[in-house]
């Protein structure tokens, strides 16, 4: 498989569900394979490099290459060939389809995501806050 989408609808408004899938922090709690997720500069911005690792201590590099608040969030890989592409639409005031686009130039992907790494981020998202 060159190229992976799957979209999800969280019922949250569009500008939760971005900041959430935009911060580091917040990695770890939906993608169950990364330990730990840094950036370089934020708020990210066009040229902001993300950081992620799992249980191995190799660090992956991801370069942001499209960034529209509210819209859209594009990373390329440090080796250019893997690329994923987060997009955001509003449903209704508290209700949001994000899509999770992923492809690589060369080759076939590697662990492409599932409806249940996404269904991880609704559930995470959603629930109340303590």
């Amino acid at each position: 498989m060159k190229e992976n989408r799957i979209s999800i609808i969280i019922n949250k408004p569009i500008k939760d569900v971005f900041e959430f899938t935009i911060n580091p922090r917040n990695t770890p709690l939906w993608i169950y394979h990364i330990k730990e997720e840094l950036v370089n500069n934020y708020p990210p911005k066009i040229g902001t490099v993300y950081k992620n690792r799992g249980t191995s201590n190799k660090w992956d590099f991801y370069t942001v290459i499209e960034f529209e608040e509210g819209k859209t969030f594009t990373l390329k890989s440090s080796d250019g060939n893997y690329y994923v592409k987060y997009t955001y639409k509003k449903i209704s005031k508290n209700k949001t389809e994000m899509e999770y686009l992923e492809w690589v130039k060369k080759g076939e992907l590697e662990n492409p995501f599932t409806k249940v790494t996404l269904q991880k981020l609704k559930e995470v998202i959603e629930s109340p806050k303590p």
